[in-house]
């Protein structure tokens, strides 16, 4: 199934999750660093992190939307799609409450929003594979046809399945 919300030819919802993924994940690693230091500066970078993770993957839930909606019905690819997104809302949810508790005193933000981050740094690689089980496994946002000789994607071409190896 073929994504019809593209940029250049590519899936923009392909393109905008790996931002809040690195980001949002990032973040719980630099609260670690920063209750093992002691050092408020981890905790500071966590919250702008956090806050620069929620806007991008709220961009991405929208093209993410998009895309779940044309997939198929009654098929695999819908439920774990439909997972995936119900995840990552859960996600957003565990940052965005974390984020939230840290406003009164981000370098020193105390254990809750620290472990709200964490949790969600947990939960984020659960829903990244089930994103990845779309396009990988299940087919779900590649071109019909698409192959290792495929034209380039600028060339608004057609891949012809005569093209196919």
């Amino acid at each position: 199934m073929e994504s019809r919300y593209k940029l250049l030819g590519h899936p923009i919802h392909a393109m905008l999750i790996p931002y809040p993924l690195a980001l949002l994940s990032t973040a719980g690693v630099f609260d670690v660093l920063g209750l093992v230091t002691g050092d408020g500066m981890w905790h500071t970078i966590a919250f702008w992190m956090i806050a620069a993770g929620l806007l991008v993957g709220l961009l991405a839930a929208v093209f993410g939307f998009l895309d779940f909606s044309n997939i198929p019905k009654e098929t695999r690819a819908r439920s774990v799609a439909r997972t995936h997104g119900l995840g990552n809302v859960v996600v957003v949810v565990l940052f965005g409450a974390s984020w939230w508790l840290r406003t009164g005193n981000i370098a020193d933000p105390g254990l809750v929003p620290v472990l709200l981050a964490l949790l969600g740094t947990a939960l984020v690689a659960g829903t990244a594979w089930l994103g990845g089980e779309l396009p990988y496994r299940l087919g779900i946002g590649i071109d019909q046809g698409a192959n290792p000789d495929a034209s380039s994607s600028l060339s608004h071409e057609p891949i012809r399945v005569a093209d196919r190896p």
